[in-house]
């Protein structure tokens, strides 16, 4: 049996969310004792919610909220390119938590052959790193439904200055849009985050009302899809 079906395996036993000792998992998998404690080992060092020691026997203490997956070839290369892509990207926090999460694909997934290595993809931009300073700040005022107030340079080179309700990041390959209703124009606006100056954040809280929202935002971008 190959490690990473038999780490599958032990994650299987493990979610009745009983305590099982390694004699009897062993006996299970038809492997060695030794051989269970490594594997236990791993488990926790990835990160999965699993908590025992020799002797004493393993449990599950919180519920997995993925369900187990068999990924195909190309699947597990899709997750890969998607996990790098946030890796190599201009958001710090998410970049650490994708570098992280490739680390624990890695324990329990095969090693990829070398001419599928990381050199088939390269993520570069100028536009991305100019960015990067402000995702953190327009990410977190989202989830707080927050207003923020800009200082934005527009295709001409004109500076304005902007309370704004974000609504929605979108990235589109090489360049961060935030998707936002602008105070004084009184209409949504979508401005590109590697041309924002500055933000600074007003700690002023708005609730979604009707034709400010992300529905309504969402509605008019389709809309504007349609007709173009």
């Amino acid at each position: 049996m190959r490690r990473t079906d038999r780490l599958f395996d032990l994650i299987q036993i493990l979610r009745d969310g009983r305590l099982h000792r390694a004699a009897e998992m062993a006996a299970r998998l038809e492997v060695s004792v030794r051989t269970i404690w490594r594997d236990m080992a791993t488990l926790m060092a990835s990160g999965m919610p699993v908590e025992g020691e020799r002797g004493v026997g393993y449990i599950l203490r919180a519920p997995i909220t993925l369900p187990p997956m068999m990924l195909n070839a190309q699947e597990l290369e899709a997750l890969r390119l998607g996990v790098r892509l946030v890796a190599e990207g201009a958001d710090p926090g998410l970049a650490r938590a994708a570098r992280a999460l490739a680390a624990k694909i890695a324990s329990v997934t095969p090693s990829q052959p070398e001419a599928e290595g990381d050199e088939l993809f390269v993520f570069t931009g100028a536009e991305a790193t100019r960015a990067s300073p402000h995702l953190p700040m327009i990410r977190k005022a989202i989830k707080a439904h927050e207003r923020l107030s800009i200082t934005y340079i527009d295709p001409r080179g004109t500076e304005s200055h902007r309370d704004i309700r974000p609504l929605q990041l979108a990235f589109w390959g090489r360049v961060w849009t935030l998707g936002a209703y602008c105070e004084a124009r009184g209409d949504f606006r979508d401005f590109r985050v590697d041309r924002i100056v500055s933000i600074t954040p007003t700690d002023e809280v708005f609730a979604p009302e009707t034709g400010r929202n992300l529905a309504d935002y969402k509605a008019r971008q389709a809309l504007g899809a349609a007709e173009s």
